[in-house]
């Protein structure tokens, strides 16, 4: 049982000090927004959130109201474009912690990392914490 706790020890300590990849962040950069955000809206749902909620989290990170995220969902920007006209909230860099195996604050890549704290949010949001923590 020692070995396999070291070895499971081991590699969660590798997953969680993962770096991205060119590849992967290529991959971030073509991803259109409006084909991610369906699973944000499905996510909140299924755990009793509203589209009302996840607005006002992505305006407080993005600066995008409702109007301007369903222009930007109907252009079909990708999430390079997204970030690009966004105006990142200053105290984005307070969200912290692993999402999608990735440790936020050690991601290098600043489109990367913008995604991921878009991501952090919404999953914050469904795992039910106050708007107030989420909004640092």
């Amino acid at each position: 049982m020692g070995n396999f706790s070291n070895e499971l020890q081991s590699n969660t300590l590798r997953l969680l000090s993962m770096t991205t990849t060119p590849e992967h962040d290529a991959k971030i950069a073509k991803l259109t927004f409006s084909s991610v955000y369906p699973h944000y809206v499905s996510k909140i749902e299924k755990k009793g959130r509203s589209i009302e909620e996840l607005h006002v989290v992505i305006k407080w990170l993005t600066g995008f109201d409702q109007t301007r995220l369903q222009e930007l969902i109907e252009e079909k920007v990708t999430f390079k474009t997204f970030f690009e006209r966004a105006n990142l909230n200053e105290n984005a860099k307070l969200i912290t912690g692993v999402i999608c195996g990735y440790r936020i604050e050690e991601i290098e890549t600043p489109l990367t990392r913008q995604t991921r704290y878009l991501d952090k949010v919404v999953d914050e949001l469904a795992k039910g914490k106050k708007l107030e923590k989420i909004m640092r």
